[in-house]
């Protein structure tokens, strides 16, 4: 049984598990792209905060590319999941194979998503860090990792849904960890969704250009021009 209808409804109900959040000049969104951006746009817009995205790749395994054996993410950071290696037995220089090529295209992205915009500094700051689940949390922890070598006050984690194992694994390495649903058996994040399309490039840019254009106008609007 679906919980959501679509990333937009379930964007909008974590939000209001988020709303001790809102309005405070520390606190910046990162998505994870793609699917995480739709959730993390809804997420900003009612806490009133900026929204950039923070790139993470899985690294699937060869022929099963949606069982991760680890992920990389923006910072140079790899992490790998020794267990999912260690069972298959997956030589080193393959894992250095699909991790050149997803460096590519985790370049191709920042590239195309930002548009020119700088990467925020996360130094100090308040990080929620959203996607529109996390099966394994792979890509999660990469986040996770790689946020905290800009050395943020405080790294939340938010999903609408999330593999109960995972949601323990992630409480371990966030400072807090908000999911609306753990459901068991798990299966894959996008059961728990009524329409679960992919996320496109276009959707992406045109919702950060959206959420880029709200910053710019709060800060406007804020005294003396300052962050709002």
């Amino acid at each position: 049984m679906a919980l959501f209808i679509d990333r937009k409804d379930a964007g909008q109900k974590l939000a209001q598990k988020l709303a001790q959040y809102a309005n405070r000049p520390d606190v910046i969104v990162l998505a994870l792209p793609r699917g995480g951006v739709p959730v993390g746009y809804e997420v900003a817009r009612a806490l009133n905060a900026p929204l950039d995205v923070f790139i993470v790749r899985k690294l699937g395994v060869p022929g099963q590319e949606e069982l991760a054996m680890g992920a990389i993410a923006s910072g140079g950071v790899r992490i790998l999941n020794q267990d999912i290696v260690q069972a298959l037995g997956i030589p080193a220089s393959v894992i250095d194979q699909v991790a050149a090529r997803e460096w590519q295209e985790l370049r191709r992205r920042e590239k195309l998503y930002r548009e020119g915009r700088p990467a925020p500094d996360l130094a100090g700051r308040t990080v929620i860090l959203v996607d529109d689940g996390v099966a394994t949390g792979a890509t999660m922890r990469a986040a996770i990792k790689a946020v905290r070598q800009q050395n943020p006050a405080k790294v939340i984690v938010a999903v609408p849904v999330s593999a109960l194992e995972t949601y323990y694994d992630l409480a371990r390495e966030a400072d807090e960890v908000v999911a609306l649903a753990t459901p068991e058996p798990f299966f894959g994040v996008g059961l728990w969704y009524e329409h679960f399309d992919q996320t496109s490039d276009d959707e992406v840019r045109r919702l950060l250009r959206l959420a880029a254009q709200a910053q710019a106008d709060r800060e406007q609007a804020a005294p003396n021009g300052g962050p709002a």
